[in-house]
């Protein structure tokens, strides 16, 4: 498996890097014609159903996503290491996690890691023009949004001007009942060619210090804790610690929702006929057990190996090498899924887990949609974001 990461993103030094660049560039001029000939007629789409705009904007994702594996970070995004003010949001430094409120096998797993809780940015959104003060009493009815930000554990940023940001917009303009949002800047794993950093569990180490932080400020039964993709995965594995390791200063929160989760880091849903090859050609993830899908696991498993993602239930809820995962003490949940997405099997299976569990699970699966298809605010994977959203809407009303 070292060697599969010490491969990863070839072309990442200059000059290299931008001579590969170029030539995508170039390539890519080269290669529009085609993408436009192939989107037109229904029948060359990735679906049929698909419009014009959506099959080329897929396309371009699936470049934009394998370029990363070839060089690196596309741009230099927020991270963990400073506050990045601006206007329009309001970024705050979240105290690290005080000790009492890391228990059980997680301070196992941070001494195997060389992890401890320090302290982090993160960033308030509020509706616009919202004249609430940051840290007011929730009005009559409002709730709260804990967002973790996917990026496969290893790329991408809560700060508000990443991509990800879409989600929270879309909530505030949609949800009635939401004028805040808040996001923790958690710590991203790399591994080799990069520096050994952050593995398992630091970003749960993260998302607790920004919990804490929440509940000492809002009941927790006004709190929905969101996540899509990695972070999807990693508000489970959060709400899975606060269900298994009761405390009275971190209770539950009143609320999951789960946007294209990423639960099953095994591979054990790759099997003939599975939608991770069903949906290879209507999904922009990459669908190749090499280093640009294995390098994320490989940088977040860290010393634990691969082993840990297909039996920790931490890390892998869905996989199917464990035989039974238990999610009862869990909040109400909101789970959605795109039909066109690799990992829409593995989310299946979650939701069947949580219904077994007695958890009030509500699933979603928008059938034409892609991975992770509420980021995207350019109105290339409509009707599905709005009808989503609305949906989502619905349900944060139901829990009042």
């Amino acid at each position: 498996m070292s060697d599969i990461a010490l491969n990863y993103a070839p072309y990442r030094k200059q000059p290299l890097k931008a001579l590969y660049l170029v030539y995508e560039a170039v390539a890519t001029a080269l290669r529009l014609p085609y993408w436009v000939l192939v989107s037109l007629p229904p029948a060359l789409r990735p679906r049929r159903s698909w419009g014009f705009k959506k099959s080329l904007h897929v396309r371009f994702l699936r470049l934009l996503t394998s370029l990363g594996s070839k060089v690196g970070p596309l741009i230099d995004l927020p991270n963990h290491l400073a506050l990045v003010t601006g206007v329009g949001y309001h970024g705050i430094w979240v105290e690290p996690a005080a000790n009492e409120l890391l228990q059980g096998e997680l301070t196992t797993w941070m001494r195997v890691a060389g992890v401890s809780s320090v302290k982090l940015p993160a960033y308030w959104l509020h509706k616009l023009n919202s004249t609430i003060d940051l840290e007011a009493p929730l009005m009559p009815g409002e709730k709260i949004v804990y967002a973790l930000h996917g990026g496969a554990y290893t790329r991408l940023s809560a700060h508000p001007s990443d991509v990800t940001s879409g989600i929270v917009r879309g909530l505030l303009q949609k949800v009635d009942s939401v004028h805040r949002t808040f996001s923790i800047e958690y710590r991203l794993s790399s591994t080799s060619p990069y520096p050994e950093e952050n593995a398992f569990p630091a970003a749960l180490v993260d998302a607790i210090a920004g919990y804490a932080y929440l509940v000492s400020k809002f009941p927790a039964s006004e709190i929905i804790v969101e996540g899509d993709s990695a972070g999807g995965n990693l508000a489970l594995a959060l709400t899975r610690y606060l269900v298994e390791h009761p405390n009275p200063n971190l209770p539950v929160p009143g609320g999951l929702l789960l946007l294209s989760p990423w639960c099953d880091m095994s591979g054990s849903h790759i099997t003939p006929g599975a939608s991770y090859y069903t949906c290879a050609k209507s999904d922009y993830l990459p669908v190749t057990r090499n280093s640009s899908s294995l390098y994320p696991v490989i940088a977040f498993s860290g010393p634990f190996g691969m082993g840990a993602t297909e039996f920790n239930p931490y890390i892998s809820p869905s996989s199917k090498r464990i035989p039974e995962v238990s999610f009862a003490g869990f909040p109400p949940t909101f789970i959605s899924s795109g039909g066109a997405e690799l990992l829409r099997d593995s989310i299946r299976t979650l939701h069947e887990r949580m219904a077994r569990s007695d958890t009030k699970v509500q699933f979603l699966e928008a059938a034409d949609a892609v991975h992770d298809f509420i980021v995207f605010e350019n109105g290339y994977h409509e009707p599905e974001r709005t009808e989503s959203l609305t949906a989502i809407a619905k349900w944060v009303y139901s829990l009042n």
